[in-house]
């Protein structure tokens, strides 16, 4: 065990910096892009955006709380744990994936609708790794920080920054923090989301695009997770 931990140390410090690195040209394009054009959408839009998102998430959380094993699995060993999260991501990204094709292969309405159903694929699959990873979603500080771990998973290069130091010094940070940022959170996760989403609205070649965009999504999500989590784990028992 004590060789598995050192393991998933050097994979840690990979992480940390391919987390840190600051993205390619394309995405440092495309993110300015987006900003100019939330510049031009008025504040009351954003307003409304900004509270459909965060009930959206908030009922996502609620649902996907009544559906995950109360029980936080603290009785495994790192390498077990980490092994059963890959099997539920693995699990999860084919659910994604069929998704997107579906929904991709509707057109602009079915399009629309994979925005909700990808979240709560995700939400749900964060939910089973925190109980997997030995902790209580039944908390409120564990529910903030399954959001930290969404959020850093989808964001722009000086966002993710901040949101990884938060996530390594978790015990910390997590007395300061009251809620979210719901008007960063939803801006960061659509701009990071939109550009390929966009694609995926075309009829025929959306479901291409579709099944691939989820493909992807759900593999940085439990890359972000699985390190997030280990990070979490290693740090305490240090301490």
């Amino acid at each position: 065990m004590i060789e598995y931990e050192k393991k998933v140390n050097e994979d840690l410090l990979l992480w940390r910096s391919k987390v840190l690195k600051p993205s390619n040209l394309f995405n440092q394009w495309s993110k300015k892009a987006q900003v100019k054009i939330n510049a031009m959408i008025p504040e009351k839009a954003h307003q409304i955006i900004t509270e459909s998102m965060k009930s959206m998430v908030k009922a996502t959380l609620v649902g996907s709380n009544m559906t995950t094993k109360k029980r936080p699995m603290t009785e495994m060993k790192l390498f077990e744990q980490d092994e059963l999260v890959k099997e539920k991501l693995t699990s999860y990204r084919k659910t994604a994936v069929i998704e997107g094709a579906g929904t991709g292969a509707g057109g602009i309405l079915l399009g629309l609708v994979d925005f909700p159903l990808l979240l709560s694929i995700k939400m749900k699959f964060l939910f089973e790794a925190a109980a997997i990873y030995g902790f209580d979603t039944e908390e409120y500080e564990e529910r903030l920080f399954i959001l930290h771990v969404f959020q850093l998973a989808f964001s722009s290069d000086n966002h993710r920054k901040e949101t990884f130091y938060i996530i390594e010094n978790w015990e910390e940070e997590k007395r300061r923090l009251m809620d979210m940022d719901w008007r960063v959170f939803q801006q960061e996760y659509r701009d990071y989301i939109d550009l390929i989403k966009l694609f995926q609205l075309i009829p025929g070649f959306g479901a291409i695009v579709g099944a691939y965009a989820n493909h992807n999504l759900m593999d940085t999500l439990g890359e972000t997770a699985i390190n997030a989590y280990r990070m979490r784990i290693l740090t305490n028992h240090i301490g």
